[in-house]
């Protein structure tokens, strides 16, 4: 072996090492420290804060991905029951570590009728009016409910908020929850590129859309939303199943949209959202390329996005169905330290 294959090997080996040494953080979440690649010195913070869909399952693999095959800088906040210290995404009221966005580049979120402390959700919001981007998934349309502190200053983040109509869902990401447009459980989707916009970077190798989620309702998109993928719902929960005839299709609902937010101090974010992402979802690795090349996007890299990016997982990966009551019991953030070493490339 030369000398220089030797430097190789050690480079890689030492990079693998700090990979797995990936510390579960004092604040309850996890970080993946991403050591080379395009997105090397950019920061993503992800949410997962949700009952139904996973987040918690899914949003730790998209991290390990974006850190180990891209070189981003990967933190996953997760709702902390604070009696036990587990992961327990029925605690609507915790997620700590959000500080953590104050020096983020990009937040990706999945949520669901979260109401955090005062105090917590102003680095959100301080995050938001900052004019970052932020990437929204499935339940993020309703990610904040406020039940308990109405007169909150944030209370009008609420998606039933009358005050800002919508709230968050539909004042931010460009709507708010609706309906299941597809029956729940019972009907797929396919997803479809839109054709005039098939060139978007965020859409580079992207193909072959299919998930078990159902499609959900979009009455309220904005007129400077610009569709990248349309949600087809299908009869059954197999990619082969046919369409569904009728007005469940005609027309399709926006999937995947783009648009921009003016915050508060007039400061612009991009903002990427989608009504799939469920921890199921995201074994369709058209999906898992859409959301890592929206990473690129947002944070400035698109002269750097791969012309297929890599979105092989880093560890196995084999996650629950969507459902209540479905998480997994006495997990920490601890227990989701990276455990594979990437591939080298």
């Amino acid at each position: 072996m030369t000398l220089g294959a030797r430097l190789s090997c050690i480079a890689f080996l030492m990079t693998a090492m700090q990979w797995l040494a990936s510390p579960a953080r004092a604040d309850g979440g996890v970080s993946y420290e991403g050591a080379a690649g395009p997105g090397h010195g950019k920061r993503i913070v992800f949410l997962a804060g949700d009952e139904e869909y996973r987040s918690e399952e899914g949003l730790p693999m998209l991290a390990k991905i974006l850190a180990a095959r891209h070189g981003f800088n990967c933190t996953v906040l997760f709702s902390i029951n604070p009696a036990t210290g587990d992961i327990d995404p029925d605690c609507q009221t915790n997620l700590p570590g959000l500080e953590a966005l104050d020096s983020a580049d990009l937040c990706v979120m999945l949520l669901r009728f979260r109401e955090w402390p005062d105090k917590e959700m102003k680095h959100f919001v301080d995050y938001l009016n900052a004019g970052k981007p932020i990437i929204a998934l499935r339940t993020s349309t309703h990610a904040f409910a406020y039940s308990w502190n109405k007169n909150s200053p944030y209370a009008k983040f609420d998606w039933s908020s009358h005050d800002w109509p919508g709230g968050f869902g539909q004042q931010v990401l460009g709507e708010t929850w609706i309906n299941h447009h597809g029956s729940h459980a019972k009907e797929s989707t396919r997803g479809q590129i839109n054709a005039p916009l098939k060139d978007h970077p965020i859409l580079r190798g992207v193909t072959d859309l299919w998930w078990p989620s159902d499609v959900y309702a979009v009455t309220h998109r904005p007129p400077d939303a610009d569709v990248l993928v349309w949600g087809q719902v299908l009869s059954g929960m197999k990619p082969e199943d046919p369409p569904v005839a009728g007005p469940k299709n005609d027309p399709l609902m926006p999937l995947v949209w783009l648009r921009e937010y003016k915050g508060e101090g007039g400061k612009t974010s991009k903002i990427l959202t989608t009504t799939a992402g469920a921890a199921v979802d995201l074994q369709n690795e058209g999906l898992r390329r859409l959301v890592v090349n929206a990473c690129y996007w947002t944070t400035g890299l698109e002269d750097k996005m791969p012309v297929k990016a890599d979105v092989e997982y880093v560890d196995a990966y084999a996650p629950s169905f969507f459902g209540f009551g479905k998480g997994k019991k006495g997990v920490k953030p601890s227990d989701l330290m990276m455990k594979s070493a990437p591939h080298e490339h």
